[in-house]
């Protein structure tokens, strides 16, 4: 990953391959941002005037390219779009400066070092650009030829070291802000790892694999429930969705406990590591892209390293229900009945909502352990992109309160979210002749018929959310900002900044 480092070093004798230097969009034209002081100075003042020139306006996601000016140790300046520029006496927000900080680092794959001389007016602000940096600078490798030597010789490896001028190395908020940055970032980049990872390579077994070695490596502990402790235990949802692969299914907990905790949480995220549609086969066109259904549970897995790597005051609980959903002579069939761990039983009018099925033998287990609050996050419907689109997710809850919290917390942290509802009129139509609630209900409003399926087998007096991350769990199209193709990591920091909100109190 990425080096990140705070400098009180001036730009025109700082060593790099490149000054990376923020400009807005102003009423009448670009305007160089602060921290680029020294830079605009050695253009005498007429920075502003040469991007004009060279096509730039400050919009967001923009680059422009430039000679360093004479007797800069850098060879290249970097100007990056910002967006609208701030009213008087109002800085960037956080994520315009994570975007623009990540689409710089995008656009310098292949160099050594670069020096970002983007606005930071306080400690928080080191965080969000250092957090874009280690976003933005993403690459998965893995699968290419000579994996990561082979991007090196391509000039196409991701830049290797950011040194944030303007940040204060020896104080202590700026370097607890890059340390957070720095720990949340590489969770989420490996969750991101695993979204991307073929599933060929990632059947449930490994990725309880994966999930058992990070917890050993963090203090966190582990149980992994293989095939026969989930029969032993009558899992039937997660078993019934397992039942047609040859990769059996698993069910990991991960615990992170603090001594000083007051609060509780569970984080519970659909992990199922393809998704056929089983019996009820996916049509062509629709396949592709299902490694990434196990987004959630890389979401959930991260997010409570990620915790533990802060040492965040508060009790955490992962769970991850794992399972390949794949059609065969032994997979669940339409019209099937699964008894469910809660003891409720299932009619299975669909094998292809099958995420909800695991999610609720999880979601049950992690009400008996009692927990303040949980959070479900899963790739779930279809229905919920038709709603919000590709880069915004779906908040349901059983307390208005709290999905206020979950979705302000995750505007918060820059992760697009909006409040979804319940509606009652709904469940009638889950009904079922032969089970106590079938895994269908009415087509329309199917993202919200599937948060009411999974409200049953939450416990009672237990605030619960679900996040529907279908949408923005995996970018389909180009690159943008701090977001790279292909699994984005999306949850992670919300799940966070939630711990560290109940960890201070705050969370409501």
């Amino acid at each position: 990953m990425t080096a990140l480092t705070l400098s009180t070093a001036a730009a025109p004798g700082l060593r790099a391959d490149a000054i990376v230097i923020g400009v807005a969009k102003g009423a009448k034209g670009p305007v160089v941002a602060p921290g680029a002081e020294a830079v605009d100075k050695a253009y005498d003042g007429r920075l502003a005037g040469v991007l004009e020139t060279l096509g730039a306006s400050g919009a967001e996601g923009e680059v422009t390219k430039l000679p360093a000016p004479s007797g800069f140790k850098a060879p290249l300046v970097v100007a990056v779009g910002l967006g609208a520029e701030p009213e008087k006496d109002a800085g960037f927000d956080a994520e315009a400066l994570r975007r623009a900080a990540g689409t710089a680092a995008r656009a310098l794959a292949g160099s050594k070092k670069a020096a970002f001389a983007l606005p930071l007016a306080e400690a928080a602000d080191a965080g969000a650009v250092g957090e874009g940096v280690l976003l933005g600078a993403y690459s998965f490798d893995a699968y290419k030829e000579n994996g990561k030597d082979a991007k090196a010789k391509s000039g196409k490896a991701p830049l290797a070291e950011a040194a944030l001028l303007g940040g204060k190395p020896r104080d202590k908020a700026y370097k607890a802000a890059i340390e957070r940055a720095a720990a949340v970032a590489e969770e989420l980049n490996r969750a991101r790892d695993l979204v991307n990872t073929p599933p060929n390579d990632l059947n449930p077994e490994a990725f309880a694999a994966v999930a058992q070695a990070a917890a050993k490596e963090h203090g966190i502990k582990v149980q992994v429930l293989d095939e026969k402790a989930l029969v032993k235990g009558g899992y039937g949802g997660i078993l019934g969705v397992g039942s047609g692969s040859a990769s059996g299914p698993r069910l990991v907990k991960l615990s992170y406990t603090s001594s000083k905790a007051t609060k509780s949480l569970a984080f519970v995220g659909k992990g199922i590591t393809y998704d056929s549609g089983g019996i009820s086969l996916k049509p062509a066109g629709h396949n592709e892209t299902m490694k990434c259904d196990m987004a959630g549970a890389a979401a959930v897995f991260a997010a409570v390293v990620a915790a533990a790597r802060l040492g965040l005051e508060v009790n955490v609980t992962g769970w991850l229900a794992l399972a390949e959903n794949m059609p065969s002579g032994s997979a669940t069939r339409p019209g099937d009945v699964l008894r469910m761990y809660s003891g409720k039983t299932v009619e299975v009018l669909n094998t292809d909502a099958e995420g909800r099925l695991v999610l609720a033998d999880a979601l049950w287990a992690a009400s008996q352990e009692k927990p303040d609050a949980i959070i479900d996050v899963a790739t779930l419907t279809g229905a919920m992109m038709v709603a919000l689109g590709s880069r915004t997710y779906g908040v349901m809850a059983n307390d208005d309160a709290f999905r206020t919290a979950v979705h302000e917390a995750a505007e918060e942290v820059g992760e697009p979210a909006w409040p979804m509802p319940l509606p009652e009129h709904l469940r009638k139509g889950m009904d079922s002749a032969t089970a106590d609630i079938a895994n269908m209900g009415e087509r329309m409003g199917g993202g919200l018929v599937a948060g009411l399926f999974l409200r049953e087998f939450v416990g009672e007096g237990i605030a619960w959310a679900h996040l529907d991350i279908a949408g923005p769990a995996f970018n389909e199209g180009g690159p943008f900002g701090y977001t790279p193709k292909g699994g984005t990591g999306t949850a992670v920091r919300t799940l966070v900044r939630v711990a560290e909100l109940a960890a201070a109190g705050d969370l409501g």
